[in-house]
């Protein structure tokens, strides 16, 4: 199982590394471990130390026990998934830059976002769609508007609602530039408001 992973780590180390690790998060000793895998406690010490082969019929007990996957556990180390490279998108008065992986695990989005009084607010439409929003402002003056209020969020200020509550955000005055995070309702409506 053995494969040459950049920094001389090899994956049955990273393997591992990372049975122990989540052994110890859970604040387990070998012993509660090896009740739950029904493995013996000397045979999972010699499996985290080296000194013993690591089998695929051990890992999947092992992965189950520990609440985690035997993808995850067997998951690359490389650090070439690390650094994300976005590419801008342009509509009307926005630019965004997806700065999270499409289709995270989580299910949230981030993004970073640039919107124009290009787009004024006459054009937006009000939004609603399950979920929650999470924005900061990084420049410029927010024209937040929730249902019939509209609230001035300054830059340095965040903003965190529930987006059952129809609403848009544009600029106020001038360019503004946020950071957000959306969950996936909330990626379809503003990211990919055509699709």
């Amino acid at each position: 199982m053995t494969q040459d992973l950049p920094g001389d780590l090899s994956l049955d180390s990273v393997i591992r590394q990372r049975l122990k690790g989540l052994r110890l998060a859970k604040g387990w000793s070998l012993d509660a471990l090896a009740a739950r895998c029904f493995l013996s406690p000397s045979t999972l010490s010699r499996i985290e130390t080296g000194h013993r082969r690591i089998a695929l019929d051990q890992l999947v007990p092992l992965a189950k026990a520990l609440g985690t996957t035997l993808d995850q556990l067997v998951e690359s180390s490389a650090d070439d998934d690390v650094v994300i490279r976005p590419e801008p998108e342009h509509q009307r008065g926005v630019t965004s830059w997806l700065l999270s992986r499409e289709h995270a695990a989580n299910g949230t989005t981030v993004a970073k976002m640039r919107i124009t009084p290009e787009r004024s607010m006459e054009d937006i439409g009000l939004s609603v769609h399950p979920g929650r929003e999470w924005f900061t402002v990084l420049s410029g003056t927010v024209s937040l508007v929730l249902g019939e209020r509209t609230i001035l969020v300054q830059e340095g200020q965040a903003a965190e609602f529930s987006t059952m509550v129809p609403h848009r955000v544009g600029a106020h005055e001038g360019p503004v530039e946020i950071l957000t995070i959306f969950d996936h309702g909330g990626e379809r409506a503003h990211l990919h408001p055509h699709e």
